[in-house]
């Protein structure tokens, strides 16, 4: 009973963000991209705080070594379509741009209208060339305009929050497009059980933990498999530690 009710104050709350940032969003667009950067943001910070509706606990713990107004490239885990506006609210200043699969950018109120006019990439995943280079573009722009760029290696959520094996082609690309970019991993644990149920209901007080680790610096002629490896065990050995449990590596795909 208590999921239900929490669920269904809820949604309404969510529906207004997405609503009003809407419109917030398209006015903020004509005072430039960093007016609409600081829009995003804030419906990121306002989705997050619809969700504490449902009594959601979030412990961060971040690098002090991370800074604000600071280009990053920003690769995660992915465990649930929360895990986007989450890391656009710890990210707020530092203006992240999100790897995406284009079918959100119609329909989906807020949403649908960053993804196509926020500087984010957005690829079809039948189209492989298209995808890459839509995703060396987003690099790009990291370096060239001081933003940050998201991207999930395992290329799809993961299913009770088991760590994926990486696919790596589109992270490659990243590294390579923006060789000058340090690098953040993140690991996010738990935000798989608020939508274990697709939003009917979401369970009550789920704790969701996040840890940012140390930017990585990069080297001129780093092996870029290599440090997306090292990422990948850094998130794992996150995971393990969070959980108690003993450190298990997927391997990673041998394509690159």
């Amino acid at each position: 009973m208590l999921d239900w009710t929490t669920t269904l104050l809820f949604l309404p709350a969510f529906g207004v963000v997405l609503l009003v940032f809407e419109v917030v969003q398209r006015a903020a667009k004509a005072f430039g991209k960093r007016a609409h950067d600081y829009a995003v943001g804030c419906m990121c910070t306002s989705l997050v705080t619809a969700f504490r509706i449902t009594g959601l606990r979030l412990t961060v713990e971040r690098s002090p070594a991370v800074r604000a107004r600071h280009p990053y490239l920003i690769i995660s885990n992915h465990q649930s379509m929360v895990d986007i506006p989450l890391l656009g609210h710890l990210f707020f200043t530092n203006f992240p741009k999100f790897v995406s699969k284009r079918e959100l950018a119609r329909r989906i109120p807020s949403v649908s209208y960053n993804l196509k006019r926020g500087g984010n990439a957005l690829i079809d995943r039948g189209d492989s060339e298209q995808a890459v280079g839509a995703i060396r573009a987003l690099g790009e722009r990291v370096e060239r305009n001081g933003v940050s760029a998201v991207i999930f290696p395992e290329g799809t959520r993961a299913r009770a929050g088991a760590l994926g094996t990486f696919k790596p082609r589109g992270s490659l690309a990243l590294l390579a497009a923006a060789p000058a970019t340090e690098v953040v991993p993140v690991t996010i644990d738990d935000s798989w059980r608020l939508m274990r149920s697709n939003f009917f209901p979401i369970p009550f007080g789920v704790r969701v933990r996040v840890r940012i680790g140390d930017p990585i610096r990069r080297r001129p002629g780093e092996d870029h498999a290599l440090l997306l490896d090292r990422i990948h065990d850094e998130i794992a050995a996150t995971l393990a530690e969070i959980r108690g449990d003993r450190v298990t590596r997927p391997p990673l795909a041998v394509a690159r």
